[in-house]
This record gives C-alpha cells, structure tokens and sequence, in this order.
C-alpha cells in the first residue's frame, strides 16, 4: 500500500499553540522562596509513590481522590 503525500496541503486543524513568555530571561516568577513555600504547604506527596493496580477506572479514580483529600500529617 503505497501513500501519497502532499506537501502543499494545509493540515485541517490546529489544536493548541504554544506561547512564548513576554520576558524569557526574567527568573523572578520561578524563585526558591516560592518553591519553598510550595513544599511548605504541601508537606508529603500528593500521592504516594508506587504501582498500583485497580479492576475499574472508577475504583483507580476512587483511590485517587481519597489520596488527595486526606488530612495532612499537621492538620490531624
């Protein structure tokens, strides 16, 4: 089966496009406070790390919430 390509043809659709920052070599936005506070705020792993199997999508989505909505170590 061979397939013919033509170059000269324009693809139908564009599905996203990526936007270049307003100031590529400004650092301020990405500091190491930010970073810290972020680690502060969130003490321990979204979820633990790890393989894990489920029968459904819906179990692994089940798993998954109560994952990311349990209590934090210091608000128990």
């Amino acid at each position: 089966m061979v397939r013919e390509i033509n170059i000269e043809e324009q693809p139908g659709k564009v599905v996203g496009r990526r936007r270049a920052p307003a100031d590529p070599l400004r650092s301020s936005r990405d500091t190491k406070r930010e970073a810290e506070a972020w680690s502060r705020a969130f003490d321990r792993p979204f979820v633990p790390r790890g393989v894990y199997r489920f029968r459904t999508f819906e179990e692994a989505d089940e798993w998954m919430w109560a994952m990311l909505s349990r209590p934090s170590a210091s608000r128990r």
